[in-house]
């Protein structure tokens, strides 16, 4: 009895269909949380200026970026977040990275301190010291 030729090649193919899906899924999920980032550090918001201050470290550390909006309201990841459920936040947050965190507050110029205020004090109490506020440099501003 005669062996197909298929069989008699030795060729045997990989299927290749579950790794590009693999890789297509992660190519997806890398653009989605960086534009993410992006749109979180790049919300248009009018910062305070600031005639002294030191340039923004080197990323050493995760960072949290939390916006304070003209109307006293509070972004964290593009996500409109209640004072009391902050600490919450910055709580699972730490517990993911399991270091220390960074904690930066971009808040509108017009903004009072008392909007400010329940950010340093969940800082404070979820035990993050390293806090900065974002700011224009005044020879920018002009």
């Amino acid at each position: 009895m005669r062996v197909p030729t298929q069989l008699r090649s030795g060729d045997f193919g990989f299927n290749m269909t579950p790794m590009i899906d693999v890789v297509f899924l992660l190519i997806i999920f890398f653009l989605v949380s960086s534009h993410l980032a992006k749109q979180e550090a790049q919300m248009q918001l009018p910062l305070p200026v600031a005639d002294s201050g030191q340039e923004a470290a080197e990323d050493t550390l995760p960072r949290v970026t939390v916006n304070v909006m003209a109307d006293g309201g509070l972004m964290v990841s593009g996500r409109r977040v209640e004072a009391n459920e902050l600490l919450a936040r910055l709580q699972q947050r730490l517990a993911e990275v399991g270091q220390d965190l960074e904690v930066r507050i971009r808040g509108d110029r017009q903004v009072d301190y008392q909007h400010v205020e329940p950010i340093m004090l969940a800082c404070a109490r979820s035990g993050i010291w390293n806090v900065t506020f974002a700011v224009y440099r005044s020879e920018d501003v002009r």
